[in-house]
């Protein structure tokens, strides 16, 4: 099945450029030139992932983003001109998957989108689950429940917390993460600090005392494998 793209930006001629080189790929792009459209169209039409930009005339890029968290956890990849550590960090931590920085090259966005539409592919593939504590990480349904009520996470936030319970038990350096979540070894490390947070907040009972994905002094993070239920 064709990819579908939403691509919220109001420059005409980058928004042109960005849908030229994706349907080169044979990925179907719909554009957008407000948050207030996208919203409308994102409610009509089902979407594998969305390219937002964060400048926009009336609802900004964050607002839109808290917006569509609210009820949906496709992928976002911000693309701005705004390159500031806070922005890129105010990004993931309201629940975008990636962040670009303007200027790029359209081939390396393409090629980027196409890393985030694989991962998501790939997970959803693996038919299996996961249960620790009073959760069950439902790989093939791309979704987390606690006591039958799902629990909301975005793409990123899923695909990290698959990586860290599957490794049960495993000491987990950011970088190590980094790469085999982002699959891009030259990226910002940080983010993966920024999604073990945003995890905690949602799972741990007393996220400043984490049970269930620990820190390790000096090495990164482990999954709890004494929380995995057999």
């Amino acid at each position: 099945m064709q990819a579908r793209i939403l691509i919220i930006e109001d420059v005409k001629e980058m928004a042109e450029l960005i849908r030229l080189y994706l349907e080169k790929e044979g990925v179907a792009a719909t554009l957008c030139e407000t948050a207030e459209e996208a919203l409308v169209e994102f409610a009509r039409e089902r979407f594998d992932l969305v390219v937002l930009d964060i400048n926009l005339p009336g609802m900004d890029g964050f607002e839109f983003l808290q917006r569509l968290r609210k009820t949906s956890s496709v992928p976002v990849m911000i693309v701005s001109a705004r390159d500031a550590d806070e922005d890129m960090i105010l990004g993931l931590g309201i629940g975008a998957d990636e962040f670009v920085t303007k200027p790029f090259s359209p081939k390396v966005l393409v090629a980027r989108v196409r890393a985030m539409l694989r991962r998501t592919t790939d997970l959803k593939a693996s038919p299996n689950s996961i249960r620790f504590g009073e959760f069950l990480l439902d790989i093939d349904g791309y979704l987390l429940k606690r006591g039958g009520e799902k629990v909301p996470l975005s793409t990123k936030e899923f695909e990290v917390l698959a990586y860290l319970a599957s490794h049960a038990g495993k000491a987990l350096a950011p970088d190590t993460i980094y790469s085999d979540v982002w699959r891009n070894q030259f990226g910002d490390v940080t983010a993966v600090a920024v999604y073990v947070q945003r995890l905690r907040r949602k799972i741990e009972k007393d996220p400043t005392s984490p049970v269930l994905i620990e820190t390790v002094h000096g090495m990164g993070y482990r999954f709890n494998a004494e929380a995995i239920h057999a």
